[in-house]
């Protein structure tokens, strides 16, 4: 696939300078010298061709008051989809990922409260029979922030 300048430069503005006013897009496309439908046009085209897959707020879960912890299951190969999908079901499942490991399915939870978060590992028990989930409580916070330069510059 091929990205050209301005969609190099699009990437790069929303992942640093994404501006919080009414009409956003309109903003960008101003930086950048074309329509705010153009630029509509190749975020979704970027997002069709999987280069850009979520385009939305980040926000600090802690100081909201949420939990968040990091989870892991023994789940049998050939029940994988079926317990994949139960636990996806879940709104505050923010990750769920294969491993190559004897607990092989890693999902995270983040909710109001730590009660909320057992709640909905003992939903995920009673709906897949599966008993044996590890819960790994949030201890310490790390942010690491990614930005991809993908400008065409040397």
């Amino acid at each position: 696939m091929q990205l050209d300048h301005l969609d190099r430069r699009l990437l790069n503005l929303v992942q640093t300078e994404f501006p919080i006013c009414p009409q956003p897009y309109l903003a960008l496309a101003e930086k950048l010298g074309i329509t705010e439908q153009e630029v509509l046009q190749r975020l979704e085209r970027l997002m069709r061709q999987d280069v850009l897959r979520r385009l939305g707020g980040v926000f600090d879960s802690r100081k909201l008051g949420y939990k968040g912890t990091l989870c892991a299951i023994k789940v049998p190969p050939e029940r994988i989809d079926e317990v994949a999908a139960v636990i996806n079901s879940y709104v505050g499942i923010t990750h769920n990922y294969l491993r190559d490991h004897e607990y092989n399915m890693w999902f995270t939870i983040l909710a109001r409260s730590s009660a909320k978060v057992e709640q909905i590992l003992s939903e995920i028990r009673a709906k897949t029979g599966i008993e044996e989930i590890i819960n790994l409580p949030s201890q310490r916070f790390f942010k690491v922030l990614v930005k991809f330069d993908v400008t065409d510059e040397d």
